[in-house]
């Protein structure tokens, strides 16, 4: 019984993680798109490429770790 205990609880200790892991990813994108809608408010270019592409990147890693559960689950 304790060893499936154990496995239980690392079960659960992933599927938080898990969870935490795409509460902060939702976060932070929502805050990239705000900071995107000031960088092209104030015509900065510079700003506007590095936000996107940090943006892009977030959701390229969000649809890759997504694949990954798939599969796996």
């Amino acid at each position: 019984m304790g060893k499936m205990y154990a496995s239980y609880e690392a079960m659960l200790s992933l599927y938080a993680e898990l969870i935490l892991d795409e509460a902060i990813r939702k976060h932070r994108e929502k805050h990239l798109y705000q900071e995107i809608d000031d960088a092209l408010a104030n015509r900065d270019e510079q700003t506007f490429l590095e936000l996107t592409n940090e943006l892009r990147m977030l959701i390229a890693h969000s649809e890759h770790a997504a694949g990954i559960r798939r599969t796996s689950a």
